[in-house]
């Protein structure tokens, strides 16, 4: 077994100086893909199953999907909640044996945010299990704005709840199509000084790879959820498969040709946080 939680692979990181890829996943094509990204890399990886994964397909298919895969692999595979908005979703996971799981309370006021997200890591390491919580809004491209994480309160958030690893808000911005994320190294640096937390870039699409790389190696950011540009490439896939093949209708053999663009991608990613 190679399933693994998020503190086992976030703290090698934070001490030797690498990221690990958080890959968004969208279904069964996807996430085999990037285990056998990981595989080939070298590399640990985290598949995630956010709000959009959830309302297409029940959590404990998910559960039983990235279990699946983690058991089979050679590489260390975390099965992790993404964006959990409520305690039930998070003990509902910790159930079924995510091994790490992310209340999202960044929409709270701070006090409201600490308290939930205390509770829930009193649950998740009650099981073994890691958690991640939010400190700080990331926004949406042509969607909510970002509200940036105050760096006091982000050692206050890190110290009351007893968190695994703290995503945070400098810059990016989730569902960038584009590689224009500025980050803000000034609030950046005033959260490593109030911390030793490991911390997480939501929406690393956005951030140009050579900047993901140096964040990488020379702070204490030790995961980048990727999501859209994987998207953009499975798409862009799909709809070359369909090109080439229109007379193709059968859905294992036009999603089975996906995975191999999708894997190279992916690997692309993973190697860039090395």
């Amino acid at each position: 077994m190679t399933r693994a939680t998020l503190a086992e692979v976030l703290q090698p990181a934070l001490r030797d100086g690498y990221a690990v890829a958080g890959l968004v996943c969208l279904g069964w094509e996807d996430a085999r893909a990037y285990v056998a990204a990981a595989e080939a890399e070298g590399a640990p990886v985290i598949l995630q199953a956010g709000p959009g994964a959830r309302a297409h397909m029940p959590l404990p298919v998910w559960a039983a999907m990235f279990h699946a895969l983690a058991d089979a692999a050679t590489v260390p595979v975390v099965s992790h909640l993404d964006h959990g908005k409520s305690a039930a979703e998070c003990h509902e996971a910790i159930a079924l044996g995510f091994t790490s799981v992310m209340f999202d309370g960044s929409a709270l006021p701070l006090e409201d945010n600490i308290a939930q997200t205390r509770a829930i890591v009193q649950a998740a390491h009650a099981a073994g299990v890691s958690c991640e919580g939010e400190i700080g809004f990331v926004g949406y491209d042509n969607g909510a704005e970002s509200l940036g994480t105050d760096p006091a309160e982000a050692a206050r958030f890190a110290a009351e709840t007893g968190v695994d690893a703290m995503a945070i808000s400098i810059g990016n911005v989730h569902l960038q199509t584009s590689q224009a994320a500025r980050i803000d190294r000034a609030r950046l640096a005033g959260i490593e000084a109030g911390t030793d937390v490991p911390l997480v870039i939501h929406g690393g699409s956005g951030l140009p790879h050579d900047l993901r790389r140096t964040l990488a190696r020379d702070s204490a950011i030790c995961k980048f959820n990727i999501g859209t540009e994987l998207r953009m490439t499975f798409g862009q896939a799909l709809r070359d498969t369909l090109a080439a093949h229109p007379d193709r209708f059968d859905r294992i053999g036009i999603l089975s040709a996906v995975e191999e663009p999708l894997t190279a991608r992916a690997r692309e990613v993973i190697r860039g946080l090395q």
